[in-house]
């Protein structure tokens, strides 16, 4: 999450030029996100760098049963392997199939459009729209509980755990 502004969609009325600010900053900060669609649950951490040094530690706090997760280098390393957690992988170009990505698309949903101070003031928008998710389990089952998914994690043997 970046200050790199983004043009989202507005409503206005037919025939009126619509005018949007957008901010061309270079400066960042990343947000790892977990989600248990069955509970609608979510946790999150922001990270200086999306690499092995500074997810691991972050994912080896949550020791989270389960991750699934797309072929980043950082997902990939090495040093992610003494991860007690079991990692799925998701399938290329896929990010449809990952919940964590669709918490991702409202949080962007909620917070782009917008032109901020600085990151820490973007950081904290996002903050605020993740705690009224938090608050809320059954929204996040609405937003990222598909019945594929349920019915997959329902369908896996007791010695794994229903949750992703």
């Amino acid at each position: 999450m970046g200050l790199l502004g983004q043009v989202r969609r507005v409503l206005a009325p037919r025939g009126v030029k619509v005018v949007q600010r957008v901010q061309l900053v270079y400066q960042w900060t990343y947000l790892l996100l977990a989600v248990d669609p069955l509970a609608g649950t979510i946790c999150w951490a922001w990270v200086e760098r999306m690499n092995a040094a500074h997810l691991f530690p972050v994912l080896e706090k949550w020791g989270l049963p389960c991750v699934v997760w797309d072929g980043a280098p950082a997902h990939r390393a090495q040093a992610m392997q003494a991860l007690k957690t079991v990692r799925v992988r998701q399938p290329a170009y896929s990010p449809e199939v990952n919940p964590a990505e669709r918490i991702f698309e409202e949080v962007r949903r909620w917070i782009e459009g917008k032109v901020y101070e600085s990151v820490a003031a973007k950081k904290e928008a996002a903050e605020g729209y993740l705690r009224l998710l938090e608050a809320d389990p059954e929204r996040v089952r609405r937003l990222c509980g598909w019945d594929w998914i349920r019915d997959a994690l329902l369908a896996l043997p007791p010695s794994l755990p229903a949750s992703v």
